[in-house]
């Protein structure tokens, strides 16, 4: 299980970004995928999850209204959609899953299978 997250890069206070995951050898679908971010000196933070299949989906609260996570099973991808960005949203972004097909969103310790983060700068 491979998974790449891209997308980050540098961007003004109130600015977009859309992060994507994409994976290796095996259908993005069939599984939960999270989204988690640490900055600097912080512990790693779950930011939000869809679940295999997309029926649901789950946001933390610091950026609810602002960030939405979506499927495209065509592309075999997994997308963060991140508006109104703020300083305190930069971090290192990952994408991550549990790799047990069918679930839904699994407590953060339970996701085992990570990509390589992309960073997200949000600074004027």
């Amino acid at each position: 299980v491979q998974l790449q997250a891209s997308g980050g890069g540098l961007v003004q206070p109130g600015g977009s970004l859309r992060l994507s995951c994409a994976a290796s050898g095996f259908t993005l679908d069939y599984y939960a995928i999270g989204w988690f971010r640490q900055a600097p000196g912080k512990e790693r933070e779950g930011v939000s999850c869809i679940s295999s299949g997309g029926d649901s989906t789950y946001v933390v609260d610091s950026v609810k209204g602002r960030f939405t996570t979506s499927r495209d099973n065509v592309k075999n991808a997994v997308y963060l959609q991140m508006h109104s960005l703020k300083h305190e949203d930069t971090a290192v972004y990952y994408c991550a899953t549990d790799g047990t097909a069918g679930s839904s969103c699994p407590p953060a310790h339970e996701y085992f299978y990570w990509g390589q983060g992309t960073q997200v700068t949000v600074s004027s």
